[in-house]
């Protein structure tokens, strides 16, 4: 068949469609077949998850915490400007206030612009001559060797929770910060299973271990119980939006976050819920990734990132209302930001030849692209030529940006290479923040592009589309889809199953939605009667290519719509191809 946009590809131990029900069949393609693995896949339970003594350095952070609380020490809580730092804040704030409403404990959010990623050394130092006398880090610090020293120096306790790549030698060897305790699921010597633990999970274990250590029991008093079941919910925003695997126990935590985030106490959620139009809808990892999070994040990207921390503390009902209805203005300007720098960039790398196959990164750098929406432009660029991405805005002979990536090529194993050139970098093999000079930025994208070159085949840059089973036609009616929602919360790593559905006949062709930017089709089966409605989003230009009648094989999601109390079940294509010829594997 023609049409392919990507190479699909059979997962492994893909099976035909037999006796057994959809579910099953995509559950054993995931290498889930005993009955009882399939049991507690689908049954989400805290059970499940790895106790939190197994963090490194957690007891002695907890004990630390504990201490400063009770003797009455200012303290800071020093996160991240993105939803994951934010929410990690939030979390230890809520645990700390409700043992100790009095305790002094405030937070620091550097400015996204002026201060830059991760703790900042002058920062420190005000917070010194203000009296801080223990600062805790959330997403953040792993990196910050001279500023744990500058701590050191100025009598501050500095507690690093993190989840981000360590400081590398030459030689390969990993440094670490010299810090009071440093509590990360990845350095050398972890016991701790689940290494993609986001920054929220590492500040959630440190708060389950702040409450058995206050407690001085592993009960837990009623309060606390309360708060830290609260706490899954922001335990689910920041996985979500950090994009951690969803598996093992990220998928267990994020899942009952989401359970629990419609029934949340937390003001601020409840007013962020409403005005992202989610009060009435079911709140999955969509709702998180399209809705809520872009708002969170907002704040970090066009204003400061303090005011969603003010939201998801301190604010009572009132002032959080007033909050979220800025963030969702805020967003409102950053997707026209996103806009207007996405058009201009692949202008950019399409007159650069960036995009022709002997370039597999694309590296730009424009003085006038907001810094903030950096990372968003990247990962649409890797989304739409399938290689990874570089954006930088240059101020006053300095570059600083963004970095994402495909699949199986590691960005930040691509800066350690190229490090030379830089002035500063790190993250993870996903996604990185970086820093050089503009008199280094032809050599450093010379050197990425040799790098890149040499790591990704031509044939990597049209990504694969692993189709899980394939499936009838008449298998996409709704009992069989709410089977499969019970895998959910679907995101990296436990996608929403992608289904092989073949010899269909299109009997409907409709252009829909602003401009005519998607289609709406109606498909149905080789020699059969009944059709099924299909969305493909973005590929309105393509009504002209399609008719009725035409036979095509579709690789797509079911999903569930509800409509005036009626839920029928649809396809959502992810790739089509007409008649021509086949390029499955």
């Amino acid at each position: 068949m023609e049409g392919l946009t990507r190479r699909w590809k059979l997962a492994d131990g893909h099976r035909f469609p037999g006796g057994e029900s959809l579910l099953s069949r995509v559950l054993a393609v995931r290498g889930i077949i005993d009955h009882d693995d399939v049991e507690a896949f689908l049954k989400l339970s805290m059970a499940d998850t790895h106790e939190p003594g197994l963090l490194p350095g957690v007891d002695i952070a907890a004990d630390r915490l504990v201490a400063a609380v009770r003797n009455d020490e200012s303290i800071v809580i020093y996160g991240d400007y993105d939803v994951d730092g934010i929410t990690a804040t939030a979390i230890l704030w809520h645990v700390v206030r409700t043992v100790a409403p009095a305790a002094r404990i405030r937070s620091y959010v550097p400015h996204r612009l002026e201060e830059g990623y991760g703790i900042n050394a002058d920062s420190l130092r005000k917070l010194a001559d203000e009296g801080v006398t223990l600062v805790i880090t959330v997403d953040c610090g792993i990196t910050a060797l001279d500023e744990a020293d500058l701590a050191r120096e100025l009598g501050i306790d500095l507690v690093i929770t993190d989840h981000h790549t360590p400081v590398a030698s030459d030689e390969g060897d990993v440094i670490l910060p010299s810090a009071h305790a440093i509590v990360h699921p990845g350095v050398p010597g972890s016991a701790y299973p689940n290494r993609e633990l986001c920054g929220a999970g590492v500040a959630f274990k440190l708060a389950c271990r702040f409450a058995r250590s206050w407690c001085g029991s592993e009960r837990v008093s009623a309060a606390l119980q309360h708060v830290l079941t609260d706490a899954l919910s922001l335990v689910s925003l920041g996985t979500i939006a950090d994009v951690m695997p969803l598996t093992g126990e990220n998928r267990v935590l994020a899942g009952l976050g989401l359970r629990r985030i419609r029934s949340t106490k937390l003001p601020g959620l409840q007013a962020l819920i409403e005005s992202s139009g989610l009060a009435d809808e079911k709140i999955n990892t969509e709702g998180v990734g399209f809705r809520l999070a872009p708002r969170i994040n907002a704040a970090g990207r066009m204003g400061h990132a303090s005011d969603a921390v003010l939201l998801l503390t301190e604010a009572d009902r009132a002032v959080a209302e007033g909050i979220a209805g800025e963030l969702c203005t805020l967003n409102d300007q950053r997707q026209r930001t996103e806009r207007e720098m996405l058009e201009q960039a692949v202008e950019m790398a399409e007159a650069a030849g960036m995009t022709r196959p002997d370039r597999r990164i694309i590296v730009l750098s424009h003085p006038d692209w907001h810094a903030g929406v950096l990372g968003i432009v990247c990962s649409r660029l890797v989304d739409r030529f399938g290689r990874p991405t570089i954006l930088l805005q240059e101020v006053d002979g300095h570059c600083r940006g963004s970095a994402r990536s495909i699949d199986g090529y590691s960005i930040h194993d691509a800066l350690t290479a190229c490090r030379a050139h830089l002035a500063g970098y790190g993250g993870h093999a996903a996604a990185a923040g970086l820093s050089l000079d503009a008199s280094e930025l032809e050599s450093f994208t010379e050197a990425m592009t040799r790098h890149a070159n040499n790591a990704i085949s031509r044939e990597d840059l049209v990504p694969w589309l692993v189709v899980d089973a394939d499936a009838a036609l008449s298998e996409i009616e709704a009992g069989p889809v709410t089977e499969l929602e019970q895998m959910a919360p679907f995101g990296r790593g436990n996608a929403r199953p992608r289904l092989r559905i073949e010899h269909l006949r299109i009997t409907e062709v409709k252009p829909m939605g602003t401009g005519n930017a998607h289609l709406s089709l109606r498909l149905a089966a080789d020699g059969g009667a009944g059709t099924v409605r299909a969305v493909w989003w973005k590929q309105g230009d393509r009504a002209g290519t399609l008719a009725e009648g035409m036979r095509v094989d579709i690789v797509a999601r079911a999903n569930l719509n509800s409509w005036r109390n009626r839920v029928t079940a649809e396809l959502e294509i992810l790739d089509l191809a007409t008649e021509a010829g086949k390029r499955t594997q």
